[in-house]
């Protein structure tokens, strides 16, 4: 048998993406120390800062790598993967741009129409314009062929109900892309008759209901449609092509560096609380975790580079996410009990601070962007298929 031989070539980044990255870390120091922002985890989806996503937008860092008739600079992807590393590296509140720039802003230069093009990127690249992903619902769980939201040709448009669940920042986003059934299931055909569309949240018939976490917090969303009027111009690609493009999708939503990043505020302090003394017992599980977070960053790198060339890698970006969450969920837990059994952490209180507000959020890195059971379903069969 030929195992899987996954996509991870490891590119190099050239002495432009570095000064970028240089220039983007200098701008974070001094937008923290102007008081403009907190380093936190999971910023990319609790942190929403409009301000703070215009400044963003106004330096040409967000879809930095567009083409400038979309709103971009001409950059190379790996500019923008730099940009973003230091980005969430710092725990900069990048919330409300970030699904737009991640994963719309690709899926309309690849899919979209000309007038949607024009219509959208240019306003997300300047950091104004907010989108957020109507994928998953009820009862459905990661299986998206079993949407039952159905769009219905209506008036030359469509009409839309159903519902959406887990939808990260629906209630101060401006659209979301909603993935919707608009011709009957076939048994035999499962993914056929999958339709995306742009929706206003805005448009008479949505509501938009919170999902709290146990700490009170709100960034994830229920969202209803009842019988919303969406217009044919919204449509995504052509009718019947939403499970295509959702594939596409999916690869820059697992791949990324979000996937592994996410508790890097709480690991920097943590490794520089250890660096300053003598060696003692948390040395091993700093080690352990920072071996594992520079795999996964060579990972991603080389996935960057096969979405760079136009290919949708969906094994790898599931090896990503699923080893990615579960580092930082580990991540969490290595620190907890490093806390408890290293003396030089003893006292160390912004470290304990930064522990307790990422505790909360661990339960949740392995479920969003697809289950780690499912998208080790996605690399079984590949395995199989070999």
């Amino acid at each position: 048998m030929e195992f899987l031989n996954p996509d991870f070539e490891l590119p190099t980044l050239g002495a432009n993406t570095l000064d970028l990255r240089r220039r983007v870390r200098a701008f974070l120091k001094e937008e923290r120390a102007a008081g403009r922002f907190t380093p936190a985890c999971n910023a990319w989806m609790e942190g929403f800062s409009a301000d703070f996503s215009r400044r963003l937008g106004a330096r040409g860092w967000i879809g930095h790598h567009w083409p400038q008739a979309c709103g971009g600079r001409g950059g190379s992807a790996f500019e923008t993967l730099a940009i973003n590393e230091e980005l969430l590296a710092a725990g900069a509140p990048v919330a409300a741009h970030w699904v737009a720039a991640r994963q719309t802003g690709p899926l309309l230069m690849r899919f979209g129409s000309e007038p949607q093009r024009r219509r959208f990127l240019p306003h997300i690249a300047a950091g104004e314009l907010y989108f957020a992903i109507g994928m998953s619902e009820p009862d459905v769980g990661s299986d998206l062929a079993s949407v039952r939201t159905r769009g219905e040709a209506h008036g030359g448009g469509w009409r839309l109900k159903g519902r959406k669940i887990w939808s990260s920042g629906a209630h101060q986003c401006h659209y979301m892309v909603v993935l919707c059934r608009t011709a009957p299931r076939d048994s035999g055909a499962r993914h056929e008759g999958l339709t995306q569309l742009i929706v206003d949240l805005k448009s008479k018939g949505v509501s938009v209901r919170p999902i709290r976490m146990l700490d009170g917090s709100h960034h994830f969303n229920e969202v209803l449609f009842d019988e919303v009027e969406v217009p044919a111009d919204r449509v995504v690609g052509a009718p019947g092509d939403g499970w295509k493009q959702v594939t596409s999708e999916l690869a820059y939503e697992r791949s990324g560096p979000e996937r592994f990043l996410s508790t890097f505020p709480l690991l920097e302090p943590f490794f520089g609380a250890l660096l300053e003394a003598p060696a003692s017992a948390g040395d091993a599980a700093a080690g352990r975790l920072l071996a594992r977070l520079m795999t996964l960053r060579s990972m991603s790198l080389g996935i960057w580079a096969v979405l760079g060339a136009g290919r949708a890698p969906a094994v790898e970006a599931a090896m990503v996410k699923d080893l990615g969450t579960n580092f930082e969920r580990d991540s969490i837990e290595a620190v907890r009990e490093a806390l408890a059994a290293d003396e030089r952490l003893a006292g160390n209180e912004p470290l304990a601070r930064a522990l307790a507000a990422a505790v909360p959020l661990a339960p949740t890195y392995t479920l969003r962007g697809g289950t780690n059971e499912v998208l080790r379903n996605i690399i079984a069969k590949s395995l199989q298929d070999a």
